[in-house]
């Protein structure tokens, strides 16, 4: 198996796509934040230190998909035609689900930014939590969904 983001002598570039179709291409991840339940009671009812908290992370995971090519060294910028970010109370781990969907119209997809996305939303809770809880953990980041391009998923 070859890898695109090597030459021939392993060196790092960035993949060619300028023989690729341009195409609608579309992708969703997903990821948690564990925490306890006293932290998730703060959060429901507006008391954490540091303010709206939800809100914020959200926020914070769009800017996020927006900035991902200046992030991983070899993704190429896009112009983004949709972020959305929606982190839901989830009262049986306790903590929250992270969703983010990314789409545009390139020649190139949209998972890195989804994982973005979802992955600074994450630590934007974190941090904005840690004062009050030092048990927490982000987990199963991954993509869910990705469609445009050769495969869809």
């Amino acid at each position: 198996m070859s890898l695109s983001h090597l030459d021939e002598t392993g060196r790092a570039r960035m993949v060619d796509v300028s023989d690729k179709a341009v195409t609608a291409r579309i992708a969703k991840a997903q990821g948690k934040l564990v925490c306890a339940t006293e932290t998730l009671a703060l959060v429901i009812e507006g008391r954490t230190p540091k303010g709206a908290v939800i809100s914020t992370a959200e926020l914070a995971g769009i800017m996020a998909a927006k900035q991902t090519s200046n992030l991983i060294p070899l993704c190429h910028p896009l112009a983004l035609s949709k972020v959305a970010v929606v982190i839901a109370v989830n009262h049986d781990l306790p903590g929250f689900d992270i969703t983010a969907e990314v789409k545009t119209t390139s020649q190139t997809g949209v998972e890195m930014e989804a994982l973005t996305a979802v992955s600074v939303a994450g630590l934007t809770l974190y941090d904005m939590l840690k004062a009050v809880d030092k048990t927490m953990r982000i987990e199963g980041i991954e993509v869910t969904a990705k469609s445009g391009g050769k495969s869809d998923w």
